[in-house]
């Protein structure tokens, strides 16, 4: 971890040498800070030798938005570091305070005790930072020598300016091609930006939708950006719940700021606004900042899809601190919708050595004759739920309740305890058997063969200092039983996905299989109380390297325990 939460960089090269030497710079500096990193352009500016006052921001031309594209895409390069470009004049005060002060040694010639005075008297003049803080420079004074001529281009005419511009989009876990596209629209603004951030049913078809964070955070996190970047202008943010939103009917805006793939969309606005009496935007076309991270199933270019991909199989909340619940073994509490692929989930994890409780398969042993809630379900729902055998007929039984909720809740008071207990004799055999560096097998009881609860034998494996069971359980959440486990797993997929395998899988019509889901909690109320999410929408090879992923990390977080192997 860098020792410093946040820091100001300052770079004095000219801007046509930036797109050059960025990488370099802000590799070096997320060395230093964690972030944000707030850069400070200055263009000439001799560090060793400050002026009074302040020298003027570089001006606002194509050769500044090439550097903004260089500087946030050598951000992705370091996992989307938190980097702030600040554009128009200083004198203000930031959001996050710099700990630390850094400069390219290589732009800063001569000894270096006068370079990090000017840097301290820079950074207390411009941003209100204590007189005295930290300032460290960068790499070997003769690193990122360049071309002179090169480096001495014409920057470009300047950009056009607008009074007010409008801007939109998702703005989920604002990386750096938000960034460069919010970045261009405050240069060429000169009162106020709009900006529309989608919600609602606009959300509905994004990649991994209910990994997207809140809008109210996502707005927080949007405006604190464009505050540190350029306060002087007035920053209006509002939900878009269409594709549209304000941008066809606000009468003072005149510039609409899109990418390659929205200026469909910026057309449509202006047709839009056309049908309205009001005249067309501009529309200023912003180029997409290539990815250099992005791996299988990912976008080439910097996206929020990507960016919630790379969370699948992470921990995204704290494990559950349960005092009443034993440390031996390690829970996990597998859950899922029908069709989301969480059954392909637990054979993978059962074959990187977890215990599997498969609890559907529990369920259909309390319902067979002498089970423990069969006596209770029959005098409950009469006779005309058993078949000739006698035994209960599920499907019949399913008729019943389905669609009752008080049927239903009559037969989940039954059902749900006596699932509970026998999974809780299988957490406690697993604890019991497993010891300490131990791998072990053992021969299926006789009710686990009878009603094929398991595979010929059950692993058991003590891993980075504790046993791990998996709980296999599509109503782990509704039953409450997230009691019973340290962290909860949920496999997601898309609504249209798990239609096409339910009908595929089930024989079911469409409409079955749509009510089906819709009887069951959603996606985004299961992810809201998990650890871990998985998605089994891709191929099953990256299917598998979401779970090693999950598994190994969990093996790191059981490693801080190593001493209480089962």
């Amino acid at each position: 971890m860098p020792p410093f939460g946040s820091g100001l960089l300052v770079l004095t090269a000219p801007l046509a040498a930036l797109p050059r030497r960025a990488a370099a710079a802000v590799a070096a500096a997320a060395r230093v800070v964690a972030g944000p990193l707030y850069v400070h352009l200055q263009p000439g500016l001799r560090l060793a030798a400050p002026a009074e006052p302040l020298p003027a921001a570089p001006p606002a031309c194509p050769a500044l938005l090439r550097a903004l594209a260089a500087l946030y895409a050598a951000a992705a390069a370091q996992r989307d570091l938190d980097l702030r470009v600040l554009l128009g004049p200083g004198c203000r005060r930031l959001s996050r305070p710099p700990r630390v002060l850094l400069a390219a040694a290589a732009e800063a010639p001569g000894p270096p005790g006068p370079v990090q005075l000017g840097l301290q008297h820079l950074a207390a003049a411009a941003y209100g930072c204590p007189p005295h803080l930290p300032a460290v420079l960068l790499g070997d004074p003769g690193d990122g020598r360049g071309d002179p001529e090169e480096d001495a281009q014409d920057t470009g005419a300047a950009l056009p300016d607008f009074s007010d511009v409008v801007v939109g989009g998702t703005f989920d876990r604002l990386h750096g091609a938000h960034r460069l596209l919010l970045s261009a629209c405050c240069l060429l603004a000169r009162q106020r930006l709009l900006a529309g951030v989608s919600d609602g049913d606009l959300l509905r078809h994004k990649v991994l939708m209910e990994l997207i964070e809140p809008y109210e955070l996502r707005a927080a996190k949007l405006r604190e950006f464009l505050e540190d970047v350029k306060p002087s202008l007035r920053y209006d943010i509002v939900p878009l719940v269409d594709p549209y939103g304000p941008a066809i009917t606000d009468p003072n805006l005149q510039c609409l700021v899109v990418s390659e793939e929205t200026r469909k969309g910026g057309e449509a606005v202006n047709k839009k606004r056309l049908e309205n009496g009001l005249p067309e935007l501009a529309l200023y076309e912003i180029l997409l900042v290539k990815d250099p991270e992005h791996s299988q199933n990912e976008e080439e270019k910097i996206s929020s899809s990507s960016l919630r991909q790379r969370l699948l199989g992470t921990l995204l909340r704290p494990p559950r601190q349960n005092p009443a619940l034993p440390s031996r073994p390690y829970v996990i509490g597998l859950t899922g919708g029908t069709g989301s692929g969480k059954t392909s989930i637990a054979k993978l994890l059962g074959r990187l050595g977890a215990f599997l409780i498969d609890a559907d398969k529990l369920g259909h042993a309390v319902y067979v004759p002498g089970g423990p809630a069969y006596e209770r379900v029959v005098a409950t729902f009469g006779a005309e739920i058993l078949n000739e055998d006698g035994t209960i007929n599920r499907k019949v039984l399913g008729a019943k309740v389905f669609g009752n909720q008080e049927r239903l809740k009559s037969l989940t008071d039954i059902v749900w305890p006596e699932i509970a207990r026998m999974v809780k004799e299988q957490i406690g055999e697993a604890g019991a058997q497993a010891g300490p560096g131990s791998l072990r097998l053992r021969p299926l009881r006789r009710m686990e063969v009878a009603f094929s609860f398991l595979s010929d034998f059950s692993l058991v494996s003590c891993c980075s200092g504790k046993a791990v069971c998996v709980l296999d359980a599509a109503v782990l959440l509704e039953a409450g039983w997230q009691d019973m486990v340290h962290e909860v797993w949920t496999a997601i997929i898309p609504e249209e996905e798990a239609v096409k395998r339910i009908m595929a899988r089930d024989g079911l019509s469409e409409e079955a299989a749509r009510s089906r889901l819709r009887s069951q909690m959603s996606n985004s109320r299961r992810v809201e109380q998990s650890q871990v999410v998985l998605c089994t929408l891709w191929e099953p090879e990256v299917t598998r390297k979401q779970v090693e992923k999950a598994w190994a990390l969990l093996q790191q977080r059981l490693s801080r325990d190593r001493d209480a192997l089962l």
